[in-house]
């Protein structure tokens, strides 16, 4: 367009009747034709949340020089394969086999593909776009990516991965262990939903179609990442169970939890068993306990139809396996008093005690988990201005026990880094116009005790400890 030669495009785009001969896909198409059917190189209004294919035209219209461009580099330099296909050749085969060969492709997008072609638009649009693609809020949800294990996943890969855990475990199948083995791996699951239905629905993809769209609605109602940023409720329930699987990245509950979700109609029931995981996972939090055996776990609930709270608490306290034991109060109490965790999981373990023993009526309101830092009350940099230790072997107990529960606290405010480092009197009442824990921590319940002392000494994390153990003790009770 800039340099007029729109003949030479049509040439190359263009088909009998003037139609462009590449369409795009069903949630770009607008904005596609918008961008073919102008004829200026002019910039194209593009309201929120926009179009990446009017961003990208525009980006181009504002920065392609004339004098530099060079058409037939482009047409030389810009491969296209045309595949002609019989009438009795699988296309569905095709894509997912050219596709291996370059990016790949997210699960779901492969899914839809297997699951529908031109000949099935109605269902897709009753199957998968009134669930996925309803509008841009829906998109927003699905494309959600999050933190499972070592990578980030979108939702609807997630949600794919869980549902195909819930389908698989479902005894009239009869599949074998080495096909559930093979099922497991999250890097080849559009591949395994086609291997199961293939080998065991006969090739009858409606067995899986069928129950879809109301896991897919439940799954959307249940799991909200979002709930990170919001005031946390002190009761159990689904709302502080995503703080446990988001906040804390524990989305190895996730099938588990969407089967409950799905299944049990009782919302006190569904809240009794939100309460017990929450309680076994902070439990084994605490302990710095491992987390590599919990998706054989969680699947076993699912094989054994572990559908009510008596049911969860019974199997969970069966399980001899020494990898995902329910810790004991003695070894809960040990964990307060001597576990080093990381940030993430010492300010989950506050945050959620904090929320559940904060008073109903209290005068200050209780962020979301995400708007809160971890706080060494002692700091680390002890040396630079508290008193000093009478031997090494009292300084290096300091330096442990500092690194402990009993030291830590959430606030809404970072400190100030002189403030952060200062003496105990400095910290807690600040200093000028930088405040102290007396004021970014005012109103927690788990800083009142802390904001009375006048001194900060190892006995008082001893003490604070196993206040808190007290707490978490009587909250996460099995």
């Amino acid at each position: 367009m800039k340099l007029n030669q729109t003949v030479m495009f049509d040439y190359q785009f263009r088909i009998m009747g003037q139609s462009i001969a590449l369409r795009h896909g069903k949630n770009d198409i607008d904005a596609f034709e918008k961008v073919m059917a102008t004829t200026s190189a002019e910039m194209i209004e593009n309201p929120a949340p926009g179009s990446r294919i009017i961003e990208a035209f525009n980006y181009f219209v504002k920065n392609i020089v004339e004098t530099k461009l060079d058409i037939m580099t482009i047409l030389m330099n810009t491969q296209f394969v045309q595949i002609d296909l019989d009438a009795d050749e699988d296309e569905q085969q095709i894509f997912d086999t050219i596709n291996s060969l370059g990016v790949n492709l997210t699960t779901s997008e492969l899914l839809k593909n297997y699951f529908f072609s031109r000949e099935t638009v109605n269902e897709y649009e009753k199957r998968w776009e009134a669930v996925f693609e309803k509008d841009e809020e829906t998109r927003t949800y699905w494309d959600t990516e999050i933190e499972a294990g070592r990578v980030k996943r979108a939702l609807i890969d997630i949600f794919f991965d869980s549902y195909f855990q819930i389908f698989i475990q479902d005894k009239q199948y009869s599949i074998s262990n080495e096909d559930k083995i093979m099922y497991a791996r999250v890097d080849k699951l559009a591949l395994s939903y086609q291997h199961f239905i293939n080998k065991y629905c006969k090739g009858d993809k409606n067995k899986v179609l069928g129950p879809m769209k109301d896991y897919a609605f439940c799954f959307m109602q249940t799991f909200k990442p979002d709930y990170c940023a919001q005031n946390t409720p002190s009761n159990f329930g689904i709302e502080r169970l995503n703080i446990v699987i988001f906040g804390l990245k524990t989305t190895t509950l996730i099938p588990y939890v969407l089967y409950v979700a799905k299944n049990v109609f009782d919302e006190n029931e569904r809240n009794k068993i939100y309460g017990i995981l929450e309680s076994y996972i902070m439990r084994r939090i605490v302990i710095h306990a491992t987390t590599k055996n919990y998706n054989n776990l969680f699947i076993s609930l699912i094989l054994n139809t572990v559908l009510d709270a008596d049911g969860l608490i019974a199997r969970l306290k069966s399980n001899n396996d020494a990898t995902t034991f329910i810790p004991s109060d003695e070894e809960l109490k040990s964990g307060f008093e001597k576990s080093k965790l990381v940030n993430l999981h010492s300010r989950g373990i506050i945050y959620l005690i904090e929320s559940r023993e904060r008073p109903e009526h209290s005068s200050t309101a209780l962020l979301g988990f995400d708007n809160y830092s971890l706080e060494h009350l002692m700091p680390k940099k002890w040396r630079n201005n508290w008193p000093a230790c009478a031997t090494e072997e009292e300084a290096a107990n300091r330096d442990s026990m500092l690194l402990t529960l009993g030291n830590l606290a959430i606030i809404p405010q970072s400190l100030n880094a002189s403030i952060r480092d200062a003496n105990w009197k400095i910290k807690k009442e600040g200093k000028g116009k930088k405040p102290g824990l007396a004021i970014c921590a005012a109103g927690l319940i788990t800083m009142y005790d802390v904001l009375q002392k006048g001194d900060w000494t190892e006995d008082d994390i001893q003490a604070r400890a196993e206040t808190l153990y007290s707490q978490a003790a009587s909250i996460w009770s099995l």
